[in-house]
């Protein structure tokens, strides 16, 4: 994505103009191999966290799932790529790689941007239409190839028509498009709104949304244990995945902007500093494949059980019994007393401002949860006057609540 652009304007000279010295180039080196490193086996760690981990299998983790095999296929073949082509300015690696490495990025980044809003949607069904059916293992995975699908739809016009040109003193590689300035540029335009603006906008919605609902209101001080504990669960998987979006926002925003103002001034190409403005983003919009694995390690204990299982020896990490037991299934995990108290409320609607009047059924439905609570309405037949109480995935954590799981 990056050096198709970057080759098509270099077609106009015959010297390289990108020859630096040898301790830029070590230093970018060591930067764009820390991104390779962390990204790949970072991404690679999660998937086998989820795949690995029948209680990891929930909707969120198969999305997350395909995030990471998307940062990890894209760090793993275009991050030094990109970056020794930029460094030099001359294409080492044949036109049918030319063409890969054109088409992959934006494949990839789609992935990654709408595995991301397929979360934020279903959050917020999840929390905001906690009775509407929740996706299941097949629709899922078909939204999955949905969105793969589409990604090649959008990439293919890179591919095509990619190709080299072999010139007195070096080999570019870059996009033929049939009117090079101005196809180029709506290209990048379209680009910019299909991967970046059209998916953060909705997810900007739909986390605000939840937001208001989870954060907004006050919390019935009478309500269940339970209750408090499904609801800061659902908080926790909304605030990872809102730092999640935030990364990914600021690191692809400059990369960007820099296409964008390029095409709209080409004299910036000129620009004698204009390579080390370029490097500068194209490796902060690389790095946003490595930051996803630290962000879940931090703030998701049971990721952060298996980071511990996976580095169990490094001295500094300790695996505790309560990490050994994160990614077990729920019928090993919750055993003896513990178990009855967290039989109660498998989904409870959590719109928090909850008038006064209707405290009385909420905790009405909290006590008889064992199996006497009417979804509809109250025991004396009141309709649509308490909230709204499903029975499946009864003695599960308020993880699995918050995030249901699949069998």
């Amino acid at each position: 994505m990056a050096a198709a652009n970057n080759g098509s304007n270099t077609t106009r000279t015959f010297t390289n103009q990108f020859v630096q010295p040898a301790w830029r180039i070590v230093l970018w080196s060591v930067a764009y191999s820390l991104v390779l490193a962390v990204a790949v086996f970072g991404n690679l760690i999660v998937i086998w966290i989820v795949l690995a981990h029948k209680r990891m299998r929930t909707v969120t983790n198969y999305f997350l799932l395909n995030l990471a095999f998307s940062d990890a296929l894209m760090a793993a073949f275009n991050t030094l790529i990109n970056f020794i082509y930029a460094a030099h300015g001359n294409w080492y690696f044949g036109e049918s790689y030319c063409k890969f490495h054109n088409f992959f990025p934006v494949t990839a980044v789609f992935s990654s941007i709408y595995s991301m809003c397929a979360i934020a949607v279903d959050r917020y069904m999840a929390i905001i239409h906690p009775l509407k059916p929740r996706l299941s293992a097949t629709a899922t995975k078909v939204v999955i190839v949905c969105i793969w699908a589409l990604a090649v739809v959008l990439a293919f016009p890179l591919c095509f028509n990619s190709t080299i040109r072999i010139l007195p003193r070096r080999t570019i590689c870059y996009v033929a498009w049939p009117r090079p300035s101005d196809d180029s540029f709506m290209y990048h335009i379209i680009v910019t709104v299909l991967v970046y603006v059209l998916p953060l906008v909705v997810m900007g919605i739909t986390y605000t949304i939840v937001g208001v609902t989870l954060w907004g209101g006050e919390i019935p001080g009478e309500a269940s244990d339970n209750y408090h504990s499904q609801l800061t669960a659902k908080r926790k998987v909304v605030k990872m995945m809102i730092i999640v979006v935030v990364t990914f926002t600021l690191c692809w925003l400059p990369y960007h902007v820099y296409f964008i103002a390029t095409g709209l001034n080409k004299a910036l190409i000129r620009w004698k500093s204009i390579q080390q403005v370029y490097l500068s983003v194209l490796w902060l919009a690389m790095s946003s494949t490595m930051y996803n694995p630290i962000i879940y390690c931090c703030l998701n204990s049971r990721f952060r059980a298996g980071f511990k299982r996976v580095f169990y020896w490094c001295p500094f990490v300790r695996v505790s019994s309560y990490d050994e037991l994160e990614l077990r299934n729920n019928t090993t995990r919750h055993q003896s007393g513990h178990q009855g108290s967290m039989c109660t409320l498998s989904r409870v609607n959590t719109r928090t401002n909850i008038p006064n009047h209707r405290h009385h059924s909420f905790k009405k439905a909290v006590s008889s949860s064992h199996g006497n609570a009417n979804v509809n309405g109250d025991n004396n037949g009141n309709h649509g006057n308490q909230p709204a109480v499903a029975k499946s995935n009864l003695c599960s954590d308020p993880d699995d609540v918050a995030d249901d799981q699949f069998s």
